[in-house]
């Protein structure tokens, strides 16, 4: 086996499989490293890739100071703590999903079609739902209410509200939720209100200040993106935008360090198996 030294001098002199034996030497110790900085192996992997490309580039630039293997696992060790920061800092967010633009059907079963519905997009929709740890519903002021279509959304949620976790607890529990509203006429809060409180009792955890909204001028007028309507410059509704997703952030995150809510004294599960958790309370009580 050719020690790195010699493996430099091929590498420099164009051996691709000098590169190779490199790579068959260290890829597998370089992942593992690179696993304890970022949360997981594909993002490891991704860290890994790069180290190797940065090795190549800059080959010419290896003055030999220290060997080959301090230097390889130097450049590794960078841009895994470079990486693992992006990574902590960064939320994945879903594309929204215009509720307006599938064809849910009404009702309070998790698939219509099977009800006599024709069609049904909620059963697509349902497994998006489940994969967010945090859920804004967002909506127009109808005649002073929330719009027929925000309604049914929390309709189809009510329909799967009695699926349970692994834990036996209701489905959404863990998950935490918040609100916008906007429109042209009065009824921000009010409209907040009742989406706030259906998305508590489905099993939503709801944060402090998790709604925000915006409303024009009373009357016909420009809607929140329309040109001239001032909506994305407004301080108070930025203000409470930004409060309310750094709280649903914050909540979502000490839910998924925790592991979700305890399961004690809320399993529908022991329920229907007798259990009335008329037990001491738990020691942290």
């Amino acid at each position: 086996m050719d020690s790195d030294s010699e493996l430099l001098l091929r590498l420099r002199s164009g051996d691709e499989r000098a590169f190779v034996s490199l790579v068959e030497r260290y890829h597998e110790p370089m992942l593992r490293l690179a696993a304890s900085f970022v949360p997981n192996r594909a993002v490891a992997e991704e860290v890994v890739q790069d180290t190797w490309l940065a090795v190549l580039r800059g080959l010419e630039n290896f003055e030999g100071r220290s060997s080959l293997k301090t230097w390889l696992f130097r450049i590794l060790v960078n841009r895994a703590r470079s990486t693992g920061s992006k990574e902590q800092r960064s939320v994945p967010v879903a594309d929204p999903e215009p509720a307006v633009d599938h064809d849910i059907a009404t009702g309070v079963w998790p698939d219509m079609t099977e009800h006599g519905a024709a069609t049904d997009a909620w059963p697509s929709l349902y497994p998006k739902v489940l994969d967010a740890d945090i859920l804004v519903i967002a909506g127009p002021i109808w005649l002073g209410d929330n719009s027929s279509v925000t309604k049914r959304v929390i309709e189809r949620l009510y329909a799967c509200s009695h699926l349970l976790n692994d834990a036996g607890q209701y489905a959404y529990y863990g998950r935490v939720g918040g609100c916008l509203i906007t429109g042209n006429e009065d009824g921000v809060k009010h409209c907040a209100m009742n989406v706030l409180y259906s998305l508590q009792h489905l099993g939503y955890t709801i944060p402090p200040q998790a709604d925000a909204g915006w409303i024009g001028e009373a009357g016909p007028g420009p809607s929140y993106l329309d040109p001239g309507s001032g909506g994305p410059d407004n301080d108070f509704t930025n203000r409470n935008t930004t409060f309310m997703t750094w709280n649903l952030l914050h909540l979502a995150r000490m839910l998924k360090d925790a592991g979700g809510i305890p399961a004690h004294g809320n399993q529908r599960s022991g329920w229907d198996a007798g259990c009335r958790y008329d037990f001491d309370n738990p020691e942290y009580r």
